[in-house]
Parts: C-alpha cells; structure tokens; sequence
C-alpha cells in the first residue's frame, strides 16, 4: 500500500493541482468539441448540397449539363483567388503541415480557419454542382485547422506540440465524420503521423473521443452503412479475397497513380490548355462528369452514399456500368481542381466493383460480403493504408465478423497497388511541400 508520501508525489506528477495543466487540458477538450461540432454540420450541409441536385437532377436531366460545368468554374475560380491550398480533400495538406521543418510554423497556406471554411464552403459547392467527391477527406484538413488555431489559447509551456494538435484534429475529422473513432486512431498512426510519440496519445484519443461525442449527441450512435448482414462466413470465402484483392489492387493501383500523374503538368495540348485556362478546364471537366451522369441516370454524382447503400442492402437496380462510371466520374473531378475526397467515392466504387464480381462467385451464398471485401480492397490499394481501410468499412457496417476477411484483403490490394504506384497522400504531401518551398510557385489547387 503506497504512503502519504507517494500519494502525494503521484498527484504532483499528473499535474492535478497545476492550473496551468488544467488549462491545457481545457482547451484540447474545447477545441476537439468544437472540431467535432463543425464536422457534423460540414456533413449536414453536405447531405442538403447532394439533395439539392439529385432534386435539381429530376427537375429536367440536361441541368447537369449547365450546372456542373458552370459551378465546377464558379468554385475553381474563388478556390484560386481566396483559397489556395483549399483544393482536394485537404489530406495532404495535413500531412504536409506535419511534416513541415518549421518547429511552430503557422501553416498559412496548409491548415488555418480561413482555408478551414472555404473547405467547407467550397466542397459543398462541389457536391451542389453534381461533382463526385466526399466530404470525409475534407473533414481531416477542417478538423485540423480547427483544432490548430486553438493553439492561442494554451499556457506558456505546453507539453505537446502545438503540431500534435493538428495530427490530433485530422484523427478526430475522420472519426466524427464516419463515427468510426477506432479508425480514427489508426488512421493518426498510419497515413498521419508516421512518428507516433507517446506523448500524443493523450491529446489524439482525447480529440477522437470528444468529437465522437459530439457527433454521438447530435446524429445518434449510428453506423455508416447501418448494420449490414453477410451471412455465414466460411473458407468459401478465400477465392473472392484473392481475387477480388487482386482486381481492386491493380484498378486502385491505375486510380491513385492518375491523380498522382495529374498533380503536375499534364503533356501535350490538354496540358497546355489546362494550365493557360484552368478555369475552361474545370468547365470541360463538368460537362465530362455530367455526360457520365446522364448516361448512368445519376450514378456518377456525388458521394456515392445512396448507391452504395442499395448494393449492401441487396435493393441495387444499377448495372455494371456503376463501378466504371463512378471510377472515371471522381478522376474527371479530381482533374477540375474542385475541392472534394476520395474516400467516400472510393468506398462507392468498391461496392460497384464487388457487384460486378458477384457473377464469380455464383456459388458462394453471402454476396453481400463480396461487395464488403471489394470497399476495403479498392480503398486499401488507392490509399494504401490497409490498417485504415479494413478497419473503416468493419466499423462502417458493423462487420467484426468480417474483420480476418477484410484485413486479408486490403493487405493483398495495398501490396499490388504498389505495382503501380506510390503512396497516394504521402507523394500529393511531398509534391505540397515542394510548390510551397518555390517562393515563385503557387500551391497546387487539385491537391487529393
């Protein structure tokens, strides 16, 4: 039993009676409540921009046609004027400020409230227009900067660095914006912050747990996908996660290595005409994506959310021609420059992917684990973070059962994917890096 002495001594040592500690306490709490409260209502806004067109969409279907291309010029245009570094899902951006060697940079052109709110503006704008993109991707960035500019407020001394905080905001974007808080985690420790110090622990699982409450008491204690039945789940199983790996690791592996690809200067005369006229391009890349949405009677706008859904519940009514579209419809939309994720989208097309496969494997009961197996492969292999991905769509569905099967196969697609092409967030992050330290180069604006 431990004396007076040593009682007292250990209260010394987790600084319960410091003020000072209290108040750093304080303000990571706030600053992760408010990260997760300004995360909810990006993806409320998100939700009522996507009702919007699909309404607008019924109204007469050649709107699109006007509609994305104007919006997808409107936005690239106020993105370069007033938000630079606001382009893309921001994930890069977030990993690029934590790698930045400046000890106490204030990352104006990577995190901050100002780029913070024209995310959030702009990609509802993106979603509004009809483009296929995500609001989860964005969130990390948003999150971030939220979190970060409550750097102010901490005491003199403070024991994590203000950088943390910014690791610990992306950790907490994804958690509240998919209610996954264990991915949320992960997602810090293996695409975030590849120097994961003992000292962050606190602050990260402090943001990911206040923001999930925050997210909890405004939407509920939901699932993303909601609970989704598989069926048994047997050795039958081993055929569709090699195949399926295989498939989605080499098509996530051409996906992520074009957005990589197209993060620089295009060859030839597209190149030329995107760079003199990045406004006219963003247009071109409207009318691309909404062609492919008249031709798909939608499919190829938005998050995906809804189609995905339709496939997992077993009520889907679209063809084999979902998974291409929407694939080629997110690649047109990262090309235009609007801001806008991938990871929803992706989800999207891995669920197309598994539906087209399912003819496959006839024989094999529980097909709608063959979709389940196809989103985490396709994301694993375009982000290859496979701990990230298999945990993602495990917590998304509430699919534990599935968690050997889903592990298997995003380890499987990440290392094919690697075939074909460098990580995709760290690359993007370094190439962010590069324009930034070019005092004569502007930050790229179609950063994923």
């Amino acid at each position: 039993m431990q004396s007076i002495q040593e009682i007292l001594l250990t209260i010394r040592s987790v600084k319960l009676t410091d003020l000072d500690s209290w108040r750093e306490r304080l303000v990571v709490w706030v600053a992760a409540m408010t990260a997760g409260f300004i995360v909810v209502m990006f993806a409320k806004a998100a939700e009522y921009a996507t009702s919007f067109f699909f309404s607008l969409q019924k109204t007469s279907w050649w709107l699109p046609l006007v509609v994305t291309p104007a919006g997808g010029m409107l936005i690239v245009w106020i993105t370069n004027r007033w938000f630079l570094g606001a382009g893309g899902s921001g994930i890069p951006q977030t990993i690029a400020a934590l790698q930045d060697k400046g000890s106490r940079s204030e990352h104006p052109k990577l995190i901050g409230l100002k780029l913070a709110f024209g995310k959030i503006f702009l990609g509802v704008g993106a979603l509004a227009a009809g483009f296929s993109s995500g609001r989860e991707g964005p969130s990390v960035q948003v999150a971030a900067s939220v979190m970060h500019a409550f750097r102010r407020f901490l005491p003199s001394g403070f024991s994590v660095h203000p950088k943390h905080l910014i690791l610990a905001g992306g950790a907490a974007g994804i958690s509240a914006a998919f209610n996954t808080p264990l991915a949320g985690i992960v997602f810090a420790i293996e695409e975030l912050g590849r120097h994961f110090e003992q000292k962050t622990n606190g602050v990260i699982i402090t943001a990911i747990v206040l923001s999930g409450l925050v997210s909890m008491s405004l939407e509920g204690n939901y699932t993303y996908f909601g609970h989704i039945t598989v069926g048994k789940i047997d050795k039958d199983i081993i055929a569709p996660i090699i195949v399926c790996g295989l498939v989605c690791g080499v098509l996530g592996g051409i996906f992520s290595r074009t957005l990589i690809e197209s993060s620089t200067r295009m060859n030839g005369k597209l190149g030329v005409f995107r760079a003199l006229h990045p406004l006219w391009w963003a247009g071109f890349c409207g009318v691309l994506v909404a062609l492919l949405g008249a031709i798909s009677d939608g499919a190829a706008h938005g998050s995906g959310y809804i189609f995905t859904q339709n496939i997992l519940n077993g009520t889907n009514t679209s063809t084999w021609q979902y998974a291409p579209i929407k694939y080629l419809a997110t690649i047109f939309t990262y090309l235009s420059g609007v801001p806008g994720g991938i990871f929803a989208p992706s989800l999207s097309i891995g669920a197309g992917i598994g539906n087209d496969m399912l003819p496959l494997f006839g024989h094999y009961h529980a097909a709608t684990a063959i979709s389940v197996l196809c989103m985490a492969g396709f994301l694993a292999a375009v982000t290859q973070a496979p701990l990230t991905s298999f945990i993602i769509v495990m917590e998304m569905i509430d699919g534990h059962e599935m968690v050997i099967s889903l592990m298997a196969i995003s380890l499987i697609a990440a290392i094919i994917s690697r075939i074909f092409s460098t990580p995709l967030y760290s690359t993007l992050a370094d190439k962010q890096i590069s324009s930034i330290t070019n005092d004569n180069q502007k930050p790229q604006t179609n950063m994923e």
